[in-house]
């Protein structure tokens, strides 16, 4: 499952490429005696990661001056070839630390074995329901709600309830209203795919996609298209003259349109359908055959440290997952809790993924 595009500030703030971070302290690094080592590499750690890894410069540099490690990190396009070029270095990795695995691809990433168990501290602090590898071999880190967004205005002037269910994206009043991405080759499309599997089961997801198809759904290539483009919500899609009032984005993406308006609105212009939702959860893990396994542990313990994890929402756009986390303002005014997402185990989603996209595509693009 691909970790691009999550929400447009998600777009706007990823730099591409290897991006190094350093802190102040981060100099040559210094043996026990304080003189200077001949091996300053055991002082650097390299986080290998998506595109839409970010942290805000200040916390990192706290990190790296209490932990005396300089931070590296190789952004590697979105998650799904991040993992596959991890797979393929197999041993002897690009970095030590791995982060942007998710739950739909998370038993590839564990049954290739790219892992080293590591039980992070703090993980106590993490809620339970977020811990799926009971072997340690991955932290969760994050978690986010693929969802269908609404057009606030459009339904306002039609004087049509916005739909809140997967049921209610059927009904004749939604018909040529959605659009949505494709799930073969789009993270938010195959979320969508997933949360009607859970909703319908095995046996049901494809008569409910037939009747979407009959009522009028649209399928892009990616979310930048579906979202700036098509949506008539956004303010990419309004430039755009997009006609579609309904789109597959994330419960985060209304508290972007607020924080980057100029001026910021009092209410977001988009709503959450909270019933459309699939739970994607993403995790870290250190990478076998680490060169600095010792950093990299360090790098994985702040990941879930309290700090990191209030930082991340208005860097990455994503819920943090431990328990004492505060959301920032932003998120809590504007944004949605999805109390009850459609979840499908990461063992099913490995075994069946490859079947399900190509039964998907054969029902609803060609």
């Amino acid at each position: 499952m691909s970790t691009t595009k999550k929400i447009a500030g998600a777009a706007l703030a990823a730099a591409l490429g290897v991006t190094t971070l350093t802190a102040c302290g981060g100099g040559d690094a210094k043996d026990k005696s304080g003189g200077a080592t001949d091996a300053p590499k055991s002082k650097t750690v390299t986080l290998v990661s998506h595109d839409s890894f970010n942290v805000t410069d200040a916390v990192l540099k706290e990190f790296e001056q209490q932990s005396g490690y300089t931070v590296k990190v190789l952004k590697s396009g979105d998650a799904g070839a991040a993992l596959n070029q991890e797979i393929l270095t197999k041993g002897t990795p690009r970095g030590d630390v791995f982060f942007g695995v998710d739950n739909t691809l998370l038993s590839r990433a564990l049954d290739n074995g790219i892992f080293t168990p590591y039980e992070a501290k703090g993980l106590g602090d993490v809620k339970p329901e977020y811990v799926l590898d009971k072997e340690h071999r991955v932290t969760p880190i994050d978690s986010g709600d693929i969802c269908v967004n609404y057009d606030k205005a459009y339904f306002a002037d039609k004087k049509i309830a916005p739909p809140q269910t997967l049921d209610d994206l059927v009904k004749p009043e939604y018909k040529n209203l959605l659009v949505t991405e494709n799930a073969a080759t789009s993270s938010p499309g195959l979320g969508f795919l997933l949360a009607s599997v859970g909703k319908y089961g095995e046996e049901g997801w494809k008569d409910y996609w037939s009747k979407l198809k009959a009522n009028g759904v649209e399928v892009v290539d990616g979310w930048e298209q579906a979202y700036n483009e098509r949506f008539s919500g956004s303010a990419g899609g309004k430039k755009a003259k997009g006609d579609r009032p309904l789109v597959v984005s994330y419960a985060s993406s209304p508290p972007v349109e607020v924080l980057y308006a100029d001026p910021q609105p009092a209410e977001a212009p988009t709503g959450v359908a909270t019933g459309t939702c699939f739970r994607q959860i993403e995790f870290a893990g250190l990478l076998k055959g680490a060169k600095n396994e010792e950093g990299g542990k360090a790098l994985v313990d702040f990941l879930i440290s309290k700090k990191f994890q209030e930082d991340m929402p208005l860097q990455m756009f994503v819920n943090p997952v431990t328990k004492d986390a505060a959301l920032p303002e932003l998120f809590t005014k504007h944004g949605v809790v999805v109390e009850k997402p459609e979840n499908v185990a990461p063992q099913t989603i490995a075994k069946n993924r490859e079947q399900w996209v190509k039964a998907w595509t054969s029902l609803v693009v060609k």
